[in-house]
């Protein structure tokens, strides 16, 4: 279900139609997405975490470093969530494709 954010944005559901650029400034613009871009490197950094224990756990149990079936699960689930929020699911699934090899790429290294 969505909610809408203090802005008056509609959150976990595509973005309102409601225009920002009409209650704030350049600056304030900017400093949103400055918020936005450390928001998004925080995430970065808890899923590139995560994906190291996967690592771990993959090297004890003598599993590949490659999961077809879990890349394209995850692959579907960025499409799907592109669709949710209106965004350019090519785009979304270029960005998870890169997460996904640095992530074997770092796998591979710690082997």
């Amino acid at each position: 279900m969505a909610n809408d954010d203090t802005n008056g944005r509609r959150t976990g559901d595509r973005m309102s139609d409601t225009d920002p650029a009409e209650n704030m400034s350049l600056a304030e613009l900017r400093e949103e997405i400055e918020e936005i871009d450390r928001e998004l490197v925080e995430l970065i950094a808890r899923r590139t975490y995560v994906a190291g224990t996967v690592a771990q756990v993959k090297e004890e149990r003598d599993l590949p470093t490659t999961d077809e079936s879990q890349e394209a699960r995850v692959m579907e689930r960025a499409g799907q969530n592109a669709e949710t929020f209106d965004v350019d699911a090519n785009l979304v699934k270029a960005i998870f494709r890169l997460l996904i090899e640095l992530n074997k790429v770092e796998q591979r290294s710690s082997r």
